[in-house]
C-alpha cells in the first residue's frame, strides 16, 4: 500500500495552522469556546464557513463550529472553490483519507461514485479526481470538524471551478438526495470580498450576506456578475443553498461577520469572512 496514494498529506500544517497536535487542538478549541452563538431554532443542515489561515478567519469560523457541536453527522460534504487552475468543472479527491495533525479523516469514495453517476446521467459531466493537491479551502476546516464533532465521520470534498448556475443547481439537487441517505452535514467553504478597503468590503460583503439570508442562489450569481458583491466560493455556496431549499423549508442564520483588518489592523486591503448556518424546522 502506498501512503502517498491512500492518504492526502497535510499541505497546511505549520503554515496555515499549527503543526503541533496539542497546540492545534488548543487553538481551535479557543476559537469555538470564545464564540457566543445567537439563539436559533431548527435542525442545522448546512454550515457556511471561511477558509483563510486560522489566525485570520479562525475567530469567525469558531461561531459556525460552536453551532454544530451537538450534531453527529456520519458524513460531512464540503464544497469549496479550487484556487489553482484546472480544466475540470468539479474536482474531488483521489485519496482514501485526509491527514491533519489531529489524525486522518476517511473520504467517502462510495458516495462520491454515486454523486458522479447522477451527475453524468443528468449533465454528462464527470467528477475529476485529484491527488496530492494543495487546495486549502477544504483542509483548513478539518481541524475544526475534528474538535467540534464528537463522533467519527467521513468527508466528501467537492472543489468547484465552474461558475455555471445550471450545473450548480443540478449539483445541489443531487446533494439534496444525499442528505436523505442519513446524517449528512453540508458545508460551503468560502471567503467574501478580497483586497478592498474595509468600508467598501463591508458593502460588497453585505450584498452576499443578504443573498445568503434570502437563500437566493440566483441572487448570488447576479450580485457577483453586477459587481455588487463577491465570494471566492460563490458556486459552492449556491449549490449548498439549492440543496437546502430542495430538501424542505429552510432558514439561514448569519452568526458573525468580520474582515481581516480586525486582526491585522490594516484596513486598506482586507478579506471578508462570515459564518452562518442553514436550518430546517
Amino acid at each position: 500500500m502506498s501512503t502517498k496514494t491512500e492518504i492526502r498529506p497535510s499541505a497546511l500544517a505549520g503554515r496555515w495552522y499549527p503543526a503541533d497536535p496539542k497546540e492545534l487542538a488548543e487553538s481551535v478549541d479557543s476559537y469555538i469556546q470564545a464564540a457566543v452563538v445567537p439563539a436559533f431554532e431548527g435542525e442545522v443542515i448546512a454550515l457556511i464557513s471561511p477558509h483563510a489561515g486560522h489566525l485570520y478567519s479562525g475567530p469567525i469560523a469558531g461561531y459556525g463550529f460552536a453551532a454544530i457541536q451537538d450534531l453527529e453527522p456520519e458524513l460531512v460534504v464540503i464544497l469549496s472553490p479550487y484556487h489553482s487552475y484546472h480544466s475540470g468543472a468539479i474536482l474531488t479527491s483521489a485519496h482514501q483519507a485526509y491527514q491533519t495533525p489531529l489524525g486522518n479523516i476517511p473520504v467517502d469514495q462510495g458516495t462520491i461514485d454515486a454523486i458522479e453517476k447522477q451527475l453524468q446521467k443528468i449533465t454528462g459531466q464527470s467528477l475529476v479526481r485529484v491527488q496530492d493537491d494543495e487546495e486549502h479551502a477544504v483542509e483548513i476546516l478539518l481541524p475544526f470538524f475534528q474538535r467540534a464533532l464528537k463522533k467519527p465521520f467521513q468527508i466528501l470534498p467537492l472543489m468547484i471551478r465552474s461558475l455555471d448556475p445550471g450545473l450548480m443547481k443540478t449539483l445541489g439537487l443531487i446533494l439534496a438526495r444525499v442528505q436523505e441517505m442519513g446524517q449528512v452535514l453540508l458545508t460551503a467553504s468560502t471567503d467574501l470580498s478580497h483586497f478592498h478597503q474595509a468600508d467598501k468590503a463591508r458593502v460588497l460583503d453585505q450584498a452576499i450576506i443578504d443573498q445568503i439570508t434570502a437563500l437566493d442562489p440566483e441572487g448570488l450569481f447576479a450580485a457577483q456578475a453586477e459587481g455588487q458583491g463577491s465570494a471566492c466560493g460563490l458556486a459552492a455556496l449556491a449549490a449548498v443553498i439549492w440543496a437546502c431549499r430542495e430538501s424542505g423549508p429552510a432558514r439561514a442564520h448569519i452568526l458573525r461577520y468580520a474582515h481581516s483588518g480586525a486582526i491585522t489592523g490594516a484596513d486598506h486591503s482586507v478579506v471578508g469572512y462570515t459564518s452562518a448556518i442553514i436550518t430546517h424546522g
